[in-house]
């Protein structure tokens, strides 16, 4: 049954949605996103996919983005990939400009394939390049070689994208900063419009993470870390790159407008709805988080009955709201909006938080005044320390 849309009023905010392809060629040992490498399962998957879209149906808000993740989305057909597409279009509301991304590794994706997914709707490409240096790419254990990743990015270019990001790992064993260096000037050659620069995270129960507790390759020190975060930021933004969050760089607009940053990952950051599609996916409507179960073969059973595939949610306290609002507002450059908080939550930011935030700008972590408050680029550094000592500090204080 078509659903017949009806015009939404202008005030109520924009949402996004996510499809988690589940399928790689072979699972990065540090990786712990769901991922399965029995392909044979796709034409099941994808079936089951678009019913569990229909099942959702319209939502209350619009959407303004799409984001295609995984997994590796780049190993589904350009023509399964226009179905998901069509089936959004169809079965809720988007807006006209909607931003509609897809995540694609260089080992499994060509000049072809690239002009078929722009022809289906794409209009933001993430190529995970990670490296340009082979050695590092086997450290990783990414399938894809220094020359497919630059094969990559040269087809999307000539396939006209008119937003690509790169996505790039740093803090890799072995890596000196002479290395890193070499993959920030090649990366910026290529004139993105945006760049993703990850620190390696040792997940718990990776292979990575496993190979790691045995010793068996040399850990780079926390110098060498902060060197390295630090040098990412300075070149980055004297080669005309702005940072937006703790991770990522929007090309700069000389007019000072941000038409290159992450419509849809900002939404996770500012707390905007989003529902997702897909095993493993998550979605988000204030204060609600639901998310499904973490196995294809069982999301494909239970849609197949007509079951729903959600496997839990949570309704988040209003202590649990404030202290997420605060945690992806430190993440952001922006910061913390002071009125925006206030608004959100009927309480005095200062008056919770203000000895807190004294201590930390006298360190030289935050800057704050009447309007924000966010963390300094040294602050940015220890964002996962200081949000650890920010969350004891609040549940200490909202539920005194």
């Amino acid at each position: 049954m078509t659903l017949t849309k009806k015009k939404l009023p202008a005030d109520i905010p924009t949402g996004g949605l996510y499809i988690h392809i589940p399928f790689c060629v072979r699972k990065c040992p540090y990786c712990d996103f769901y991922s399965t490498t029995d392909e044979t399962l796709k034409p099941d998957f994808i079936k089951m996919l678009i019913r569990e879209m229909e099942n959702v149906g319209r939502t209350f808000f619009p959407i303004d983005s799409l984001y295609i993740g995984g997994g590796t989305p780049s190993l589904m057909s350009a023509s399964d990939i226009g179905r998901i597409i069509e089936t959004a279009h169809r079965v809720f509301t988007l807006l006209p400009d909607v931003e509609i991304t897809i995540e694609v590794n260089p080992g499994t994706i060509g000049f072809q394939q690239l002009k078929d997914l722009r022809h289906a709707g794409i209009n933001r490409i993430n190529i995970g390049v990670q490296s340009f240096h082979d050695s590092q790419l086997q450290f990783l254990g990414r399938i894809h070689s220094e020359k497919e990743a630059r094969l990559a990015i040269k087809y999307a270019r000539q396939t006209e994208y008119p937003h690509l990001g790169l996505d790039l790992m740093y803090g890799i064993s072995g890596q000196t900063k002479q290395h890193w260096l070499k993959d920030l000037q090649e990366a910026v050659g290529f004139t993105p419009e945006h760049l993703s620069c990850y620190m390696l995270t040792y997940e718990p129960h990776t292979p990575l993470d496993n190979d790691r507790k045995k010793g068996r390759f040399v850990l780079p020190d926390d110098g060498h870390l902060a060197d390295l975060f630090e040098t990412t930021h300075r070149f980055l933004k004297d080669n005309g790159f702005d940072p937006y969050e703790i991770s990522n760089f929007e090309r700069s607009d000389p007019n000072g407008h941000h038409t290159h940053r992450s419509r849809h990952n900002q939404k996770y950051w500012t707390y905007a709805p989003y529902l997702g599609f897909g095993p493993s996916a998550h979605s988000f409507i204030e204060p609600v988080r639901h998310w499904n179960v973490r196995d294809i073969k069982t999301y494909i059973t239970q849609l197949d009955a007509w079951r729903s595939p959600v496997a839990g949610k949570e309704t988040l306290t209003r202590e649990q709201q404030m202290i997420e609002w605060i945690y992806l507002g430190l993440r952001q450059t922006d910061g913390i909006s002071i009125e925006g908080f206030q608004q959100k939550f009927n309480t005095d930011f200062y008056i919770l938080f203000g000895s807190l935030v004294a201590d930390l700008t006298k360190k030289g972590l935050m800057k704050a005044n009447e309007r924000v408050c966010g963390l300094t680029t040294a602050g940015m550094l220890f964002c996962d320390s200081i949000t650890d000592r920010w969350v004891s500090y609040g549940l200490n204080n909202l539920t005194a």
